[in-house]
């Protein structure tokens, strides 16, 4: 990486790209840089940043839509919507710490373009689903346009949701619309202790059927639950299995009775209250029990609920591991040690076995180079999204490589 450019509007953006599109020459694409270290390594000549394209410049609370440049901070977006009692209701993860990044420099435009989505996805949708409309620039420097302000104006082919998880190589980011929600009243969180994975699983499972609007649920066997910054349940010395539930204090007062009358056979949970509960799944936001590690790898894995204890079973026979389960068991993320290829061969069998996909997230560059660090696709996704590439970014000049070696 020898230059970095910075644009502050779109315009300046297409004018840094035109010389190196002129020359056929690939370009890294990032926002603050926090998950640069994600992904394969590239080979280019300049890397672009849109951090310096910021600001809000449509919120309509009453509307509940918001526009924003894609650069402008997610601290900056989530303070507007705070002071409306508002939020982003997929809860965007910040990647950053656990993988040798800065914290909190997240931009809402890398929020949407790696399609970051926390513990309420499973409640809410993921970041995607949220995605009203985008301005963005393709790979040959044309800026286009695609959706609007509410969801009916999608017609036709969704390009949101293409651009949406493509890790900038396929378009670059330079607004972005999207639905936001109320933010709760009150919020309390069931915390059941000292359960094995197994069951942890089965209970988020049995919770999330129950007619009372679970909002996140998560497990942490001992060794990771001690890593969590709150103190007393980090002290507490064993699994925790956490379920949330989120509205008007008179609701979250009822359901919470009904959940542990619903739920009491696997044990009487401690309640934590509204402060208590924003720390905590604060901490999960930020990755807290899964710091960065050189001496460590980390990886991300996607499945259905209620295999996820099966899949670290089947990866523990080959190598010790610490886990965190979320969305029910369907994602867990799996600490492993460092190794030649990052444990990629018993992982991906695993999840072959199981099902479900697996992205490495950290690992030394010399590893991200030698093994495929998001799931290999198959023979029909692998085409589709060579035809995508094709149609935005004919020219591979967009983070070229990043997610596969010919995307």
């Amino acid at each position: 990486m020898s230059d970095i450019l910075r644009a502050a509007t779109a315009w300046e953006l297409q004018s840094m790209l035109a010389p190196y599109v002129e020359r056929k020459v690939p370009v890294e694409i990032i926002g603050s840089g926090s998950k640069s270290r994600i992904g394969r390594p590239m080979q280019t000549a300049a890397t672009i940043s849109t951090a310096s394209m910021h600001g809000i410049w449509m919120y309509e609370p009453t509307e509940l839509v918001m526009s924003a440049h894609s650069g402008t901070p997610l601290v900056q977006i989530e303070a507007a919507l705070a002071s409306n009692n508002q939020m982003l209701a997929f809860e965007p993860i910040d990647l950053g710490p656990t993988s040798g990044g800065p914290r909190g420099t997240l931009t809402i435009g890398s929020v949407f373009a790696c399609n970051s989505s926390g513990s309420r996805r499973a409640a809410t949708g993921a970041a995607r689903d949220h995605l009203l409309g985008i301005e963005a620039v393709d790979g040959r420097g044309s800026m286009f346009r695609s959706g609007g302000r509410v969801m009916k104006n999608v017609t036709g082919y969704d390009l949101c949701r293409g651009v949406a998880g493509s890790w900038g190589t396929l378009a670059i980011l330079t607004e972005v619309t999207f639905k936001v929600l109320p933010a709760p009243e009150k919020t309390a969180t069931l915390v059941y202790h000292d359960l094995p994975d197994d069951i942890g699983v089965e209970l988020m499972c049995a919770a999330m059927r129950l007619p009372y609007e679970v909002s996140g649920t998560v497990h942490l066997p001992k060794n990771v639950a001690g890593r969590l910054e709150h103190a007393a349940l980090a002290d507490a010395g064993h699994a925790i299995t956490a379920l949330r539930i989120e509205n008007f204090e008179k609701s979250v007062d009822y359901r919470t009775q009904a959940m542990r009358e619903a739920l009491k056979v696997y044990g009487e949970p401690t309640i934590i209250g509204s402060m208590n509960s924003l720390e905590f799944w604060g901490e999960l936001r930020r990755l807290s029990v899964m710091p960065y590690d050189p001496e460590t790898c980390l990886w991300r894995v996607s499945t259905a609920p209620m295999m996820g204890p099966k899949v670290v079973a089947s990866i523990r026979r080959h190598m010790p591991t610490e886990v965190m389960y979320d969305w029910s068991g369907g994602l867990i993320w799996i600490e492993v040690p460092a190794s030649a290829d990052a444990g990629a061969s018993d992982i991906r069998r695993a999840v072959a076995v199981h099902g479900g996909h697996a992205t490495l997230i950290r690992a030394d560059q010399s590893v991200r180079s030698a093994v495929e660090v998001f799931q290999p696709q198959s023979p029909l996704a692998e085409r589709m999204m060579g035809g995508l590439k094709a149609v935005f970014d004919p020219m591979r000049m967009l983070n070229p490589g990043r997610m596969y070696a010919n995307i």
